[in-house]
């Protein structure tokens, strides 16, 4: 039941964000960038668990991978000059992030952000 219920709730606010998008853009783009996936999980996880340990490992994860994530919007702000359709800009955005994640990834291993 506890499981539903976290789908539920985000699965809610995911779609407001994208029913609001169509109505006010640039409040739904202002709502979207809060820290709401990161607020719930962490939230979700310390009902759950009750280990402020992870706790503290998990927003660590997440503070270093926040600037890292922003690499998605790269291709969309470039797209102004190098003009691609919409797919290959959002294909480009999932590569930039999966560099990124290449890059949050080998951060942890050298231990540098624990």
């Amino acid at each position: 039941m506890w499981f539903l219920t976290k789908v539920l709730i985000s699965a809610f606010i995911i779609a407001f964000a994208s029913w609001l998008a169509g109505k006010k853009p640039v409040l739904a783009g202002f709502i979207v960038a809060l820290p709401l996936v990161s607020m719930l999980a962490i939230l979700f996880s310390y009902i759950e668990y009750k280990d402020a340990g992870k706790m503290h490992q998990f927003a660590v994860s997440i503070l270093v991978a926040l600037p890292l994530t922003l690499s998605f919007f790269v291709p969309f702000l470039i797209n102004k000059w190098i003009k691609v359709n919409f797919s290959v800009t959002y294909l480009l955005g999932i590569a930039f992030l999966l560099l990124a994640y290449c890059a949050h990834k080998l951060l942890f291993k050298m231990n540098w952000m624990q």
